[in-house]
C-alpha cells in the first residue's frame, strides 16, 4: 500500500445492481486499486471485479461469501465497515 493510502478505510456499500459494491476510502493510485481487485479475485465464488479508482469503487459479483471479500481486503491492508 502506497503512504497516501495507509489510513484508508472501505466501507460497504449495498446496490440494486448486479454485485456487491464497496467504496475505498484512501485509494488513489492504479496499484492501489490493482491490489484491492488481485486481492478479491482470488476469493472463490467471485466472477468479476471492477475498479472505478476516481469513485474509490470496487463492485464484486459472484456467489463469494461477504465476509471472505471483506478478509481478502483486509489482507491486502484495508478496514472494512459494515453500514
Amino acid at each position: 500500500m502506497c503512504t497516501s493510502c495507509e489510513t484508508a478505510a472501505a466501507q460497504a456499500v449495498p446496490t440494486t445492481g448486479e454485485g456487491r459494491e464497496f467504496v475505498v476510502a484512501g485509494m488513489s493510485c492504479q496499484p492501489c486499486s490493482t491490489k484491492v481487485a488481485t486481492a478479491v479475485r482470488a476469493v472463490p465464488g467471485v466472477t468479476d471485479v471492477r475498479v472505478e479508482l476516481s469513485e474509490r469503487r470496487v463492485t464484486v459479483a459472484g456467489t463469494a461469501e461477504e465476509s471472505q471479500i471483506h478478509a481478502a481486503i483486509v489482507g491486502a491492508g484495508y478496514t472494512i465497515t459494515n453500514p
